[in-house]
């Protein structure tokens, strides 16, 4: 655990899934909390909240200590020579465009407000739950922009939009403090899978590359041996029984599959759902190179709708991010 601590550490001074419009209700008295500086966000109504403020804490940088990728820099899939086939990327395609975005970028970056096939799209990271996830960006008739609070819930991200300043939740994509606390953004369906999948299926993809490629010691782990861990980083939780808090577990609505099950049966149905692994994926918080990382694989989770099975939207986290955001689902652990 030392060098997880070492390693965030020295990451704070580098740096300085529901319908959308759906309601939570808000709160009667949000509560207060010394480690907000509420004096940084003038425009944010921290009277209105769907969750107590004193559920806030600092991740260690400040508004957009970790920066946002706002001009998004591509280039065609043939010409990317950076990549190893194992390195985890984000992907899906829209409008008969696909695009990949590796995590040895958004490990560093977080969120990248990007558009494709047409769509306005923010592509989000968070390290410390392991989950990757794509929200449209269009939202009561604007666009949003999203960037980093520096702040986290249950060890997971906590975004703000440009727009009004209001707080969002990465992991449910709800809105709980400001302007739009209660409401949510749609989640669309995307891939966390390896680079030579993404590249084999969408020869004529793109795939995000920094403006600048010294900007941050890209293709490294900040938060080596992390997935290890005995207990999750800056959280205070209670924690699932029968699986290691840091235990990857694919989720699906409010059920979630131990990432050791779905790997030894290889393919689970439940109903119309399937839920497919194969190996071939490093994990990107694993190793001090994410391009060594040990091989977690890349799963994939479909529905069957009008006699085909298409993608849907799903995460691979950690089960003590299932269990903090969804106490009353369903683990199924073997």
């Amino acid at each position: 655990m030392n060098k997880i601590f070492l390693s965030l550490v020295a990451l704070i001074f580098l740096t300085g899934l529901v319908p959308a419009n759906a309601s939570s209700e808000l709160l009667e008295n949000c509560g207060s909390n010394r480690s907000v500086n509420q004096r940084a966000w003038p425009d944010t109504d921290f009277s209105r909240c769907t969750v107590p403020l004193d559920e806030i804490r600092s991740g260690g940088p400040s508004k957009d200590g970790i920066p946002a990728i706002d001009q998004v820099k591509i280039i065609p899939v043939a010409q990317e020579q950076t990549l190893t086939p194992q390195e985890p990327v984000i992907s899906m395609a829209i409008n008969g465009e696909a695009r990949a975005w590796p995590l040895r970028y958004l490990i560093w970056h977080e969120i990248a407000n990007d558009t494709l096939g047409g769509v306005p799209i923010a592509v989000t990271y968070c390290p410390l739950c392991n989950a990757a996830i794509v929200f449209d960006r269009r939202f009561e008739g604007e666009i949003l922009d999203f960037g980093t609070t520096g702040n986290l819930r249950h060890s997971d991200l906590v975004m703000y939009d440009r727009q009004t300043e209001s707080w969002w939740q990465q992991y449910t994509g709800e809105g709980i403090f400001g302007a739009h606390a209660g409401k949510s953004l749609d989640v669309l369906a995307s891939r966390l899978e390896d680079w030579a999948s993404f590249k084999n299926s969408h020869p004529q993809g793109t795939v995000l590359i920094p403006e600048n490629l010294n900007f941050r010691p890209y293709g490294s782990n900040p938060y080596q041996g992390y997935d290890t861990a005995a207990f999750p980083f800056l959280y205070n939780g209670e924690v699932p029984k029968g699986i290691a808090p840091l235990a990857r577990v694919v989720v699906v609505d409010d059920k979630a599959w131990a990432l050791s099950l779905v790997q030894k049966q290889k393919t689970i149905t439940d109903n119309d759902l399937k839920i497919t692994w194969k190996g071939g994926q490093n994990s990107a918080l694993d190793t001090s190179k994410i391009s060594q990382g040990r091989d977690v694989g890349t799963v994939t989770a479909q529905r069957k709708i009008e006699e085909q099975y298409q993608d849907i939207p799903y995460d691979v986290t950690f089960a003590f991010v299932f269990h903090a955001f969804v106490p009353e689902g369903e683990l199924v652990i073997n």
